[in-house]
């Protein structure tokens, strides 16, 4: 509905009709020289929350605005307009006496929805709301579609999403989580910087499938005639950094997975990968509760966050082996398990469902999940991974069961990845071949190669390094109290409209 038609007790019109009513109102426009769509610029000087912040150095100052007609009030001879520009709303008293008799009158034709500039001063009203008398007004685009006067109660929530131009008018707050969004970017990469790492960028359309378990897109170059995919991951680029004496690296990165959809999950999203030389897992567990409380405190204002009515604590970590996890909410020590057959049997007695060939290593990774991950509201480490999952870490010298892996999660939900990196070429390549092969034994139609260029780059030397990454997107829904990714991404993966 047409919110300035309805104010008017006009009978309510269909979005065609008040379309064609807008279109008509354009065309007039025109056919008197009044195209407003020929206007090439507007000089802003001024913002509405600006201005509301510092109404002393404001008060009886001109200043000149740009934005959308949210709401008004026509009173014959004097109107009140609500302006939303790029940081918030303000009123507007239009009068006729003082933008031309003229002017007026067309000004009474626009409506909801079309973008206007203003120069006036800056005033209270008797009622002290701070507003702006306008002395020059004039239309700098026409609307044809009309506003939603209620957008943020639609029932069909995806449509906010598809049209997230209309949800960022008619809904402030929306805007509020995307200037957090870029605020939570901006700390991080000043983190970083100031701890001296380099901010680089690798490919995204990468030669080969390689054989994680992400599920790539793939692509075509026809100049080269070969098939191409969209990168799943940052790491093995970042790496041969490592190996060229670039000892602190990270990328802000586009990811691609061609993989479900969910709250959390959307098949392009944003992560951060770093790598630091001469440090290792444990360096990278202080960079991360540094960094996470920092970013609580600067995004939120205190360690102390709420997200979805639960109250957690960004500034206390709990550090935890896989192992002690499991002990811990499973009531199941790993290492009363003899061999891998006592491993299988003891899940299937705590009914934990495991592969006919699971190691002791794969059943304990399957009780984390049956049992401990839900457990996990508070921020906390668990590390210590087993090797059998974990192709691309350091193994631990003293337990080579084991990797030096870590995990974070918060509110029972994974954030961030952080390794070791495995440096020995040669277990690194026995890795990916084992890694290729049971991918190709699965199915063996798939693509999967070992990338035989990264293991090259190893047999240079890479010296001991922490790895670490995360993505920005689960990062920006917990600091924004957001229950889905799609809520902190402009423009999410849709399925069309038939």
């Amino acid at each position: 509905m047409d919110q300035n038609q309805n104010q008017n007790n006009q009978p309510e019109l269909s979005l065609s009709e008040q379309q064609q009513i807008r279109r008509e109102k354009l065309a007039a426009m025109c056919e008197a020289g009044n195209d407003p769509f020929v206007k090439t610029k507007y000089d802003v000087d001024a913002y509405s929350t600006t201005i509301k912040a510092d109404y002393e150095s404001y008060e009886e100052k001109t200043v000149s605005l740009g934005g959308r007609i949210i709401s008004r009030r026509i009173m014959g001879k004097a109107s009140f307009v609500g302006l939303r520009d790029g940081e918030g709303d303000i009123q507007l008293y239009v009068r006729r006496d003082d933008v031309g008799e003229e002017v007026y009158a067309d000004f009474k034709k626009w409506d909801i929805g079309d973008c206007i500039g203003v120069k006036g001063f800056v005033f209270k009203t008797k009622t002290g709301e701070i507003s702006v008398h306008a002395q020059h007004i004039e239309l700098l685009a026409k609307s044809l579609l009309p506003l939603p006067e209620k957008f943020h109660g639609l029932k069909d929530q995806d449509l906010r999403y598809r049209q997230r131009y209309v949800d960022l008018i008619v809904n402030p707050e929306v805007r509020d989580t995307f200037i957090k969004r870029s605020q939570i970017l901006r700390e991080i990469r000043n983190y970083l910087d100031n701890k001296g790492f380099l901010e680089v960028d690798t490919p995204i359309l990468v030669p080969l499938e390689i054989g994680a378990s992400a599920r790539p897109f793939k692509t075509h170059h026809n100049t080269l005639d070969m098939d191409m995919y969209l990168r799943i991951e940052t790491e093995l680029y970042l790496k041969r950094l490592i190996v060229g004496g670039m000892n602190k690296v990270y990328e802000v990165g586009r990811i691609f997975r061609n993989e479900g959809m969910d709250t959390k999950h959307n098949p392009e999203f944003t992560s951060i990968e770093l790598y630091q030389a001469y440090t290792d897992y444990y360096g990278m567990m202080d960079l991360v509760e540094e960094l996470y409380t920092m970013l609580a405190e600067k995004i939120c204002g205190s360690t102390k966050i709420t997200y979805q009515g639960k109250e957690i604590d960004m500034g206390k970590w709990e550090r935890l082996t896989m192992v002690e996890a499991v002990k811990k909410y499973a009531g199941v020590d790993y290492y009363d398990w003899k061999s891998d057959e006592e491993a299988r049997a003891c899940a299937k007695e705590k009914h934990v469902e495991v592969p006919a060939n699971a190691t002791k290593g794969t059943v304990l990774v399957e009780f984390f999940d049956a049992y401990v991950e839900e457990n996990l509201i508070q921020p906390t480490f668990i590390y210590d991974y087993p090797v059998e999952n974990s192709p691309l870490a350091k193994r631990k010298p003293e337990d080579p069961a084991f990797t030096e892996r870590f995990e974070y999660f918060i509110n029972c939900t994974e954030y961030g990845n952080a390794f070791s990196e495995l440096n020995d070429p040669i277990d690194q390549r026995e890795r990916f071949e084992k890694q290729v092969a049971a991918k190709k034994a699965e199915d063996p139609n798939c693509n999967s190669e070992v990338d035989y260029d990264y293991i090259n780059a190893l047999e240079y030397g890479m010296v001991p390094t922490g790895g670490l990454g995360f993505g920005i997107d689960r990062l920006v829904m917990l600091l924004t109290d957001s229950p889905s990714i799609r809520d902190v991404l402009l423009f999410p993966t849709m399925k069309p409209i038939d």
